[in-house]
């Protein structure tokens, strides 16, 4: 079933690709990917029939075709497998964290990363918080900025639920980092949060040394 699954979705894919958007797409993330050329909604009208319910494959194949997916040249795979991802969040299992970080090292740029870490990985911790610590420590300590950034941003939507501390300690670990994608993560967080707790926003900045990119991404609803 996988594999006519996966074959089906392919031959619609490829019957509105368009090249010149094809090109067009693959230099805007540098060229790292190849694409079939849809637009976001031309994907989404394709894919719709795969992820109603009574089509989609079961929880005892998600692994296994989140993975095929994650393998296929075409980004256009890789959005799919995303959005499939979030009809199971409901079912969210101990091992699938393993999954998750498949999805975080593999193939990895930020409109993945983004979308695995603020949805798929924030549930997870929600739903197994013992967890949250012993992967996050990892991934802190991995010097792999995409395992780091996802540290950062998955309490994106957490408001009222945010761990202020372990927030303080993740941005604190990763001060002085040059790195354009972790700079910028913690300007977003930092900058999400303060629609909620905007006084501590502003005193976590005001005392930390966040770099200039970080601290005008901060207070940008603020100031």
């Amino acid at each position: 079933m996988i594999e006519n699954y996966i074959i089906t979705l392919e031959t619609e894919f490829k019957k509105q690709g368009n090249p010149e958007n094809a090109f067009n797409q693959k230099k805007y993330l540098k060229n790292k990917f190849e694409f079939f050329g849809l637009t976001t909604p031309q994907r989404r009208a394709i894919q719709k029939p795969f992820l109603q319910k009574e089509y989609l494959p079961s929880k005892a194949q998600y692994k296994n075709i989140i993975i095929e997916l994650w393998q296929k040249p075409e980004r256009e795979f890789q959005h799919f497998a995303l959005d499939l991802s979030y009809k199971y969040l409901k079912q969210i299992e101990a091992d699938d964290i393993e999954l998750f970080e498949y999805m975080i090292l593999h193939k990895s740029w930020w409109d993945t990363v983004d979308g695995v870490a603020p949805k798929l990985v924030a549930e997870y911790f929600k739903k197994f918080p013992e967890q949250r610590d012993i992967y996050t420590t990892k991934w802190l300590n991995s010097g792999n900025i995409w395992l780091q950034r996802s540290t950062l941003i998955f309490q994106l939507f957490y408001k009222e639920d945010l761990d202020t501390i372990f927030l303080a300690k993740a941005i604190n670990k990763l001060l002085g980092s040059k790195e354009f994608f972790i700079n910028k993560a913690i300007g977003w967080i930092l900058r999400q949060y303060s629609k909620t707790n905007p006084v501590w926003v502003e005193e976590f900045v005001d005392k930390t040394a966040l770099s200039g990119l970080s601290k005008r991404e901060a207070l940008r609803l603020i100031q």
